[in-house]
């Protein structure tokens, strides 16, 4: 076995998993799992470095979470409010409030730390008006 470096480059790190692959059904306590447990720590390093992964916004984790639980609109009302109020703010027309975000948290496990990250919110426009009778005086 060779000497465990640092993961520096592509080509280190295709090694790495190589190495990794190999040594995957090692046995627990044994030389080989020890060094798979520093491989895999100094893997996840590199990718934590090079390949980051960027929060998913806010809305889209209700959405996910939603499909994923087969969770309706109004599932969420206890948490965001009315049924208008649940719509603008899966619309983008209405930020997550502070009180919202606590509320999705205990509720619904959401983790807090991806629900306070801004998110762009749809411009609101108001109804027109429109008249469509005579005017009264």
């Amino acid at each position: 076995m060779n000497m465990i470096r640092p993961i520096r480059n592509e080509e280190d790190y295709e090694t790495a998993l190589e190495e990794i692959e190999e040594l995957w059904e090692a046995e627990p306590g044994s030389a080989e799992a020890d060094r798979l447990e520093v491989l895999v720590m100094l893997v996840e390093a590199y990718e934590a470095e090079h390949y980051p992964i960027p929060a998913p916004d806010p809305i889209e984790l209700i959405l996910h979470v939603m499909e994923a639980r087969g969770l309706t609109r109004r599932d969420l009302e206890p948490y965001l409010g009315s049924r208008a109020r649940v719509s603008e703010v899966l619309n983008r027309r209405r930020p997550l409030s502070l009180e919202m975000i606590r509320k999705l948290q205990a509720g619904l496990g959401l983790p807090a730390d991806v629900l306070v990250q801004p998110y762009p919110l749809q411009p609101y426009s108001e109804p027109a008006l429109t008249h469509t009778g005579p005017l009264r005086s």
